[in-house]
């Protein structure tokens, strides 16, 4: 079982920087591939970045490549989503998400998610 609780959301001006954090319990953390996911309303959950086990693989939406980096740690069971250059459309709940083994790029492969945090970003 892991639980992971996501935090850094907030309000932020078009071109702005936000950073999120994904803090994960457990000892094997590790063993987990990580996933951030985005929710706008009325909209479908979408893949934001993904990272492999050990941080060697990282993997990004067309949408955000270029503006976001995602990174972990895995000696404090962190993983970041650095955002910068934002837009109106990354308005959305971020969710982090992990899942034992290799990491993938849709959504209903992740077993564990945190429980949102709101990123609204104003023009």
């Amino acid at each position: 079982q892991v639980q992971l609780v996501e935090s850094g959301g907030g309000l932020v001006q078009t071109g702005g920087s936000l950073r999120l954090s994904c803090a994960a319990s457990g000892r094997t953390f590790s063993t987990y591939a990580v996933g951030w996911f985005r929710q706008a309303p009325g909209k479908e959950r979408e893949l934001v970045a993904t990272i492999s086990r050990r941080g060697g693989t990282t993997n990004y939406a067309d949408s955000v490549k270029g503006r976001f980096t995602i990174s972990r740690d895995n000696a404090k069971n962190t993983v970041s989503l650095q955002m910068n250059s934002r837009k109106t459309k990354d308005t959305a709940v971020y969710y982090c998400a992990t899942r034992a083994g290799l990491v993938v790029q849709t959504a209903g492969e992740y077993d564990y998610w945190g429980q949102g945090t709101q990123v609204t970003v104003s023009s």
